[in-house]
């Protein structure tokens, strides 16, 4: 395992770091969590009799999201709308990577994963969600591409360089 701090645990989606954080929490905590931030269906069971809820929940498991909610989510974090402290907020937004794009500077999160039922067929899916702010302009996305067939490079860090590239012709 590597050295890992907030901003490297966000920047590369460290797993590992993830479980422990909620771990840490213990199960009633992470779940409290989960259902203030009203964050996608709130379950955080995990997969069928394996009692993995507390670190699996949200890899492809119980924990679902779309992206018109995680843009809501978004946009309540954004707001301060959210059930944490002020200084929690901040935590949060400055360990999110920042990126430039087309003059719009950008703060998000991808996340990759794979669809199916395991095999050779599972199709990658990958997400970039966050915000961006140009001049005294401000969006808040979420880009979901899901492949037609599998791919073995991680989707999110792909997704995300898409959306970059194609942010400044989105937005005029």
């Amino acid at each position: 395992q590597k050295t890992v701090d907030p901003t490297i645990w966000e920047k590369d989606s460290v797993l590992w770091f993830s479980r422990e954080i909620t771990r840490r929490l213990g199960a009633e905590r992470f779940a409290g969590y989960v259902s203030k931030f009203d964050y996608g269906n709130t379950d955080v069971s995990g997969n069928a009799g394996k009692n993995d809820g507390l670190t699996r929940s949200w890899v492809n498991s119980s924990l679902k999201i779309s992206p018109v909610e995680q843009v809501n989510f978004l946009r309540r974090l954004l707001a301060g709308k959210l059930p944490v402290s002020d200084k929690a907020h901040a935590m949060t937004e400055a360990i999110l990577p920042t990126f430039q794009a087309g003059g719009w500077t950008v703060q998000g999160k991808t996340g990759t994963t794979r669809l199916g039922n395991g095999g050779k067929e599972r199709r990658s899916l990958g997400w970039f969600v966050g915000w961006g702010e140009k001049d005294a302009r401000q969006i808040v996305f979420a880009r979901l591409v899901v492949d037609t067939k599998r791919t073995d490079m991680p989707k999110g860090p792909a997704t995300r360089a898409t959306f970059l590239k194609d942010l400044p012709d989105l937005i005029k």
